[in-house]
């Protein structure tokens, strides 16, 4: 709203609140009459939207408008039906409370496309899937249905609803629309058997005469002809200019077949509808004594086919009717007034209870199941209630008196709402609320539905009563009991004044909206509603399975007397003011310009009659009662911030203290505001149009300075443009090249090529191996495999280069004998890697271990290595302790001080060792040798160590098997002994029974 504020002139004011005069009927008038010149036909009272008909299509409900009003703070935008529907919606979702949107006005104020157009808002702008796709055309598609079987047209509305309608449409925990429930209340039965001069029937009638194929008419015994049936030509108006009643049959069709009716389902629905056109043509003669008898056997012909009953207990039926006395049935024959009587009886039973049965066949369709696998979903709810208007005709009958009773509850309900908003804003905001007088409708109310003393329990009495109770019997008992109250007189009870302008079948009541007359004829009839027993009991045998659903056997054997017409509207009623009042409502109030349904014309006496009935003015009066005008200090400080030199460009502080010093800025005088909790309440409209007025000056003075920023915003616009100009090139040339990329260089993909080389080179200098060891090495791209191998060796050789320069002698020695070892033993020897991170030693005896006199027998010879080892004899394989030492030339085996034995290298033969973790080895000499008594079996705790030294010592690297399972040596004079190894849990070394030696030892490693 704040963003038209400032063309408040020249089509009035958004919100009637903001109106200076706001108690002027004038001022209201003008402001709606300006705003609809101007085709703004939404204008709000606070949070209620009065929307005026503007009979011509506007192009204001795309889906671009739909979507300007998404998720937008409600006073942000224009006005528009769709603010209202999003506001609901919004408030669903964030405070998971169900709301509700009242959507009221006579026939004709647009009141049915109102909920048209939150129907289509929700379809189009909430989540959606297949089921949610689903749901949303039933629910859009119920209307062509709902409006067929339950619109007409009358002489203020081509497309009038004659009944009430409650929609609950149900959303998930998503926010999608799931499911929907439909309440109708009141359809106008008693248009089915008349219709006033220049009105039609319900829709469904002419749709069907006009649109149906031949053959389909052919079986429902109908002619293309609505002048042909009785209960089609009282109103003298079996065409429209503004209806196309063949189109709109093929919308009705397959909306129904959308909605879920099948092919048989909607062959007997039409067979009803038809059999309505058919009673209706039944014409009667009177015999001599005045009874009935029915002329038209045709008619009854068709009746029994299309509603499957018995075409003779039909026409008995139609002429007689049943009555039980003192457990007897008696048949009575009817003369031709209760006849006609019976036959409409009978139509307007079938026609409502068929209307009912349709809604809950919708319902059915539309239900959202509560229950998935086992567990409850629960549906948020948005109600809509499209509901008739207070009418106020030249003949007011039963219809307009229900009609009008209603409309005082919805006003009741709608001023208690509106002032139980007002106060819980402000207790929130922590501003004093001040009470509002206004008019409480509850006494007329309670003279409609009081117990025992209400029009309805009276109307109710008198039609129960045992006698000749009549409409004048039921006027007469009204002026006895309430004919002192202040709302209701009657032509008896009247001054002369008043007589004047009131029949003596009258009675007025006086609405909130003003004086009605009603005229009492038909309203016995129309309130008791009975059909006689012998035509529900036809109904109940028919074979058609609608009416078997619609006339129920129960009723039959209940004898206790159906409640009245405006009893069941009653209890209805007061059903559905606990669902309004268990939501949050959003009001709709929709005028009717004028009465010749033309587009551009404001008729102010008819404008201002519906304004009156409507009670906007007591609205507007109730809102206005405290402070026109309330924000959040976000909004308001946002807007006026440039008003004041201390919240200009931004205030740092707290909201509540940027406004404060804004309004003291501004002198705003403590009486014309207060400051809330989150908001600031301004009471005069003229306080905030004196603000607007200095935005608009301070607009000019800022005027200047926005013109320098929009220049150098260019600038930077430009050179913004200019990057992505240049980013896009890039991007298409990246894009080309990919194309290209495996073709032979050229321009396309040369940019592209160049790119893939530079990403590479820059990511392999990020990710260079670290150490000789690591081995990782970036993928290259196809065109640069040969070039990353090349790259890859030198950097390679480099790396290993760098780290030789590094080594010292000893480590250098240290990491050779690391060679050969894993040479020798890796991926052989099972405890091989568990001496790979274990240094190599020089020795592991010192010279203080070794026996002097074996080093004086060693003479010049160097001793290179020294281990500690056991060794088994040949004989018994006993352990004995020994000391091997590793010259230049052989190797030794000392006990204490005595050399035992020398193998010279040259003579050494091979060493065979296990593949087990165990350290047993052999040292095998010539057999032929007199100086050697055999092979030698050794063990060191160093066996990789040990070897290591052996084979380098002796030069005998490729001499050293290492063997799986056993190892053979010979043990002197020609015998053989046998070393047999095995795995286990610990290292174990004995002779064995077969005479063996037995070597057990743990596996460390799997190979």
């Amino acid at each position: 709203m704040e963003s038209a504020l400032t063309a408040r002139d020249r089509v009035g004011v958004q919100d009637f609140v903001l109106l200076e005069n706001h108690t002027s009927e004038a001022a209201f008038m003008e402001n709606l009459r300006k705003r609809f010149k101007e085709n703004l036909i939404y204008t709000y009272i606070g949070s209620v939207l009065v929307s005026v008909n503007p009979y011509k299509d506007l192009e204001i409900y795309t889906k671009n408008h739909m979507e300007r009003y998404r998720g937008v703070n409600f006073y942000e935008v224009s006005p528009h039906i769709y603010a209202v529907s999003d506001n609901s919606y919004r408030s669903m979702r964030t405070e998971r409370k169900d709301q509700c949107i009242l959507i009221s006005g006579e026939s004709g104020a647009g009141k049915t496309e109102a909920s048209k157009k939150i129907l289509q808002y929700y379809a189009v702008t909430c989540p959606a899937s297949d089921q949610v796709e689903t749901v949303k055309d039933r629910l859009l598609q119920s209307n062509p249905v709902l409006e067929a079987f339950g619109n007409a047209k009358t002489l203020r509305n081509d497309n009038s609803s004659r009944f009430g309608k409650y929609m609950d449409i149900q959303f998930d925990f998503k926010g999608a629309p799931v499911g929907g429930h439909i309440l109708n209340y009141l359809l106008e039965k008693s248009r089915v058997v008349h219709q006033n001069h220049g009105e039609r029937n319900f829709h469904i009638f002419y749709q069907l005469i006009e649109g149906a194929e031949e053959d389909l008419l052919r079986r429902l015994g109908l002619e293309r002809n609505p002048q042909q049936y009785q209960y089609l030509v009282k109103g003298n108006c079996p065409k429209v200019s503004s209806i196309n009643d063949r189109s709109d049959w093929k919308v009705v069709r397959k909306a129904l077949s959308v909605v879920g009716f099948n092919e048989d389902e909607v062959e007997e629905l039409l067979n009803i509808i038809a059999s309505v056109l058919h009673l209706g043509n039944i014409q009667y003669g009177g015999e001599d004594s005045g009874n009935a008898y029915i002329t038209t056997d045709t008619q009854i012909k068709y009746l029994a086919r299309l509603l499957g009953v018995d075409g003779l207990v039909l026409k008995e039926a139609l002429t007689h009717k049943k009555i039980i006395a003192k457990g007897e049935e008696l048949k009575s024959p009817l003369n031709l007034e209760q006849a006609a009587s019976a036959r409409d009886a009978l139509s307007k039973a079938v026609y409502g209870r068929t209307f009912t049965w349709l809604v809950n066949k919708i319902n059915v369709s539309l239900a959202y199941r509560t229950v998935v696998e086992g567990l409850p979903l629960n549906a948020s709810v948005i109600g809509l209630l499209d509901i008739y208007g207070f009418e106020v005709f030249q003949h007011n009958s039963f219809e307009q008196f229900c009609i009008n009773y209603c409309n005082e509850k919805l006003q009741q309900l709608f001023i208690e709402l509106t002032l139980k908003s007002e106060q819980d804003e402000y207790e929130a905001e922590g501003i004093t609320w001040e009470p509002v007088q206004y008019f409480n409708n509850k006494i007329i109310c309670d003279l409609v539905e009081e117990k025992f003393k209400g029009i309805i329990s009276i109307l109710d009495e008198e039609c129960l009563r045992p006698g000749d109770a009549s409409d004048i019997t039921f006027l007469e008992k009204l002026e006895n009991t309430v004919g002192g109250h202040a709302h209701l007189t009657t032509h008896k009870l009247a001054d002369g004044k008043t007589r004047k302008v009131m029949g003596r079948e009258e009675f007025r009541l006086l609405h909130y909206a003003g004086e009605v007359n009603y005229n009492v004829n038909g309203f016995l009839d129309k309130n008791n509603d009975l059909l006689f027993r012998n035509l529900k009991e036809v109904m109940c045998m028919s074979d058609n399975k609608i009416l078997t659903q619609c006339f129920d056997r129960a009723e039959l054997k209940d004898n206790k007397r159906p409640e009245t017409a405006a009893t069941q509207f009653k209890t209805s009623l007061a059903k559905l003011m606990e669902i309004l009042m268990s939501k949050e409502p959003s009001y709709v109030r929709c005028i009717k310009p004028n009465d010749a349904k033309q587009a551009g014309r404001f008729d102010e006496v008819l404008i201002r009659h519906q304004v009156k009935y409507l009670g906007l003015m007591e609205n507007l009066r109730v809102r206005r009662a405290g402070f026109a005008y309330r924000r959040h200090y976000e909004t308001f400080l946002q807007r006026y911030k440039s008003l004041c030199p201390e919240t200009w460009p931004s205030w740092q502080g707290k909201l509540a203290d940027g406004v404060s010093t804004l309004v003291k800025h501004l002198g705003y005088k403590p009486e014309e505001y207060k400051l809330g909790r989150s908001k600031i309440f301004i009471r005069f409209p003229k306080t905030l149009f004196a603000t607007e007025d200095a935005l608009e000056t301070r607009k000019h003075s800022l005027g200047e300075r926005e013109r320098e920023r929009a220049w150098w915003r260019g600038i930077l616009a430009c050179r913004r443009a200019q990057r992505r100009r240049e980013a896009a090139n890039t991007i298409r040339r990246f894009i080309k090249g990919f194309i290209y990329r495996h073709n032979e260089r050229c321009p396309e993909n040369e940019y592209f090529l160049d790119y893939v080389r530079y990403s590479f080179l820059m990511k392999l200098r990020r990710n260079l191996p670290k150490t000789v060891l690591d081995k990782s090495w970036p993928t290259p791209p196809t065109a640069l495999i040969e070039a990353s191998e090349q790259l890859r060796k030198l950097y390679m050789q480099n790396m290993v280069w760098s780290y030789c320069k590094r080594i010292n002698p000893e480590w250098k020695h240290q990491l050779e004998q690391k060679m050969v070892a894993s040479e020798i033993f890796k991926n052989k020897k099972d405890n091989y890697p568990q001496s790979v991170p274990k240094l190599f030693v020089g020795t592991r005896l010192n010279g203080e271990e070794i026996n002097p006199k074996v080093l004086q027998s060693l003479g010049s010879e160097k001793m290179k290595y020294a281990v500690p080892v056991t060794k088994y004899d040949r004989k018994g394989y006993k352990a004995r302790p020994r000391q091997l030492l590793l010259t230049s030339n052989s190797a030794v085996i000392v006990e204490e001080a005595k050399l035992k034995q020398r193998i010279d290298y040259a003579a050494l033969k091979g060493i065979s060792v296990s593949s087990l973790s165990d350290g047993v080895f052999v040292l095998h000499v010539p057999t032929e040798d007199k100086k050697q008594k055999g092979d030698v079996v050794l063990q060191s705790d160093h066996i990789i160590e040990t070897l290591t030294k052996v084979a380098i010592c002796a030069d005998k690297v490729n001499s050293i098997n290492i063997n799986q399972g056993s190892i053979t040596f010979t043990m002197g004079q020609g015998k053989e002994g046998i070393i047999d190894f095995t795995s286990g849990s610990e290292l174990l070394v004995a002779k064995a029974k077969n005479g063996h030696l037995s070597v057990t030892a743990p596996r460390l490693n799997s190979r």
